[in-house]
């Protein structure tokens, strides 16, 4: 913190710096950075006995002896309905539930506990930041967060919910390809104006592309998002699932077995889909191998075949298909063709897919850049369409799609009878002519109004309707149908302060035991190896202490206290065992015959962290 103050001025202006990271919170990776002396540094999802909660590659690697309480691609049901992801519902290994509200619930038979979207994101969140913070030796409580563009106003909502129920500040809501397209730009070496579209994410006229399309410009440190498009029910999930279900239906072809109905089975298949797709970016074929995949009456039963990429692109011809149409939006509205791109950017692990770039390149007639790196984020801007229902007819759209944000517009309305007392004023999201194709956010009923709507810049929608004759005004700030009651996430945020302070015991009790365990072990050694160079009264003194210290490791009811304390008693000893071999008290071959300490002994279980220069 500094202060600074100068002639003029009334008082001193106060400036106040803190770091704020950017997490890219993904449905299948997650990932968190932030800026350091113009350089970004960062970490991907983290890695952590029964009722632990888990998070990152650690999770995933049990996730196949424990499919019901491994939770995956859980950002496809935050902010909606239950009605509204049944076909999601099908494609995970856990139980996905209705509660009396019909909001979507997660349920984890092993705490007997069902738990929302947000609350499963919000602990991906809070272990993002803790670790951020071990790497940046700073605590971090703010953040910007990404969410795909397509997210409408609930589910931008229920993600500030998760981060607030993690314990974090949410700065800003800001769009995935939005964020791809600022770390484009910030790598660009001058200011010369460009265009790009983004496959996925980008700018310039730039075409970002992941299976979401933006077309940005960006000149003089402006980024102006111009247009964005996308297939919200496509991603690189759909392409795992098309091996999943080939290698199932070859699988019951041949054995007369149903591997979709075994959840084991099932993602078992699914991590192998994923390798594979992977390594077909790459190679030309990959082999599958999955031993033991389910038993029947004869014996085990295994699975050994090769998928090649030709057959993996017929797979997935359709989902390829789907690709034109948002890519040819995406221009139609930011009303630029082809020719005007400067470049065309893709983001995203599917987007290595080589069927896709040579669809990319076909489609757009440029060689398509693959070099943007996701986890790197700025702060953005949001479309979304509004208007008030007008008597079953097409609606008003006060703020169409691909509007910069933040934004506001009024508009006034008229009863539409004499003698008419109040007008419902029903808040819509969507791109339909008609009320009823819409989704309702909200609705609220007044007099004749002046209706105004405010988006702020992370997406979210007040609106504010004032009575023209008496000048009473009545606004509500829409929050979703879906979104979780205040007094439900005023509860999950307690809940998940008193498990975070239940992750931080645990933490140190590992981190202790294992620490002491090393200096057990490097005390051990030393004796041995000093053999009858040590003198016996200094022995039998170290040998008392590391006893006490074994004594407390093995103790069931030992606490940490106890073990640091055995332990601070032990190294001193063999501070003083040092001391009597080479007789130079705090020397630093003293120090050197004492074991070599152990901090740090139970990251092994933590992200590992990455500098990006």
């Amino acid at each position: 913190m500094r202060s600074s103050s100068g002639k003029g001025r009334a008082g001193a202006l106060r400036i106040v710096c803190e770091k704020v990271v950017g997490i890219d919170l993904g449905t299948t990776n997650s990932a968190v950075a932030a800026m350091e002396g113009g350089s970004q540094r960062l970490s991907r999802t983290p890695r952590g006995s029964n009722g632990d909660r888990l998070v990152g590659q650690i999770a995933k690697r049990q996730a196949v002896v424990n499919p019901a309480n491994t939770f995956f691609s859980v950002k496809r049901f935050i902010g909606r309905k239950m009605a509204e992801v049944d076909e999601e519902s099908k494609q995970v290994s856990y139980t996905v539930v209705r509660d009396d509200n019909g909001n979507v619930k997660l349920d984890c038979p092993a705490i007997g506990k069902q738990f929302a979207a947000e609350e499963i994101s919000a602990q991906v969140l809070r272990k993002l930041v803790d670790d951020a913070s071990k790497f940046l030796n700073d605590k971090v409580t703010k953040a910007v967060v990404t969410v795909p563009a397509y997210f409408n106003d609930s589910q931008r909502t229920a993600t500030k919910d998760a981060g607030r129920i993690a314990g974090l500040d949410v700065l800003r809501i800001i769009n995935e390809p939005t964020a791809a397209s600022l770390a484009y730009g910030f790598e660009k070496k001058n200011n010369e104006p460009f265009s790009y579209l983004t496959w996925g994410w980008y700018f310039r006229p730039v075409l970002f592309i992941s299976y979401f399309f933006a077309v940005l410009e960006v000149g003089d440190g402006v980024f102006e998002v111009l247009s964005t498009s996308g297939d919200t029910h496509l991603g690189g999930d759909d392409f795992d699932k098309r091996i999943v279900d080939w290698l199932a239906a070859t699988f019951k072809r041949d054995e007369g077995i149903d591997l979709l109905k075994d959840k084991q089975a099932l993602q078992r298949l699914t991590e192998t889909a994923e390798k594979a797709k992977m390594e077909l970016s790459s190679l030309t074929q990959a082999n599958i191998s999955l031993p033991f995949i389910t038993a029947a009456a004869e014996g085990p039963k295994h699975i050994e075949t090769t998928l090649t990429r030709a057959k993996f692109e017929e797979l997935c011809s359709d989902l390829l298909d789907r690709l034109k149409k948002p890519v040819n939006n995406a221009l139609k509205d930011a009303k630029i063709s082809f020719n005007d791109l400067d470049e065309v950017i893709l983001v995203g692990g599917s987007t290595r897919i080589p069927a896709v770039q040579d669809l990319v390149k076909k489609l757009t007639g440029k060689d398509p850049n693959v070099t943007v790196n996701l986890t790197k984020f700025a702060p953005g801007r949001v479309p979304i369409i509004t208007g008030p229902g007008d008597t079953g007819r097409g609606d008003d759209q006060d703020h169409s799609r691909n509007t910069t944000l933040p934004t506001s517009k009024s508009e006034v309305f008229s009863t539409a009878a004499d003698g008419q007392t109040s007008v419902e004023i029903n808040v819509l999201q969507g791109e339909r002519e008609f009320v009823r194709d819409n989704k309702s956010l909200g609705s609220f009923r007044v007099p004749q109004i002046e209706v105004k709507f405010d988006i702020d810049a992370n997406g979210i929608l007040s609106v504010a309707a004032i009575d023209k004759g008496t000048g009473k005004k009545q606004d509500i700030t829409i929050t979703g149908a879906s979104t979780l009651p205040s007094d439900e996430v005023e509860r999950m945020v307690s809940e998940a302060e008193r498990f975070a302070a239940e992750d931080k015991e645990r933490r140190d009790a590992i981190d202790t035991k294992n620490q002491a365990d090393s200096v057990v072990y490097q005390t051990e050694k030393q004796l041995k190896e000093l053999g009858d160079k040590v003198p016996s009264d200094v022995r039998e003194k170290v040998e008392e202490k590391l006893q006490r210290l074994r004594e407390a490791l093995s103790s069931d009811g030992g606490s940490t206290s106890d073990i640091k304390d055995a332990m601070s008693s032990l190294n001193q000893e063999v501070m003083q065992l040092g001391q009597s071999l080479y007789g130079q008290p705090g020397s630093g071959a003293a120090t050197a015959a004492g074991p070599e300490p152990a901090d740090g002994g139970a990251d092994t279980i933590d992200a590992d962290f990455t500098d990006s220069k």
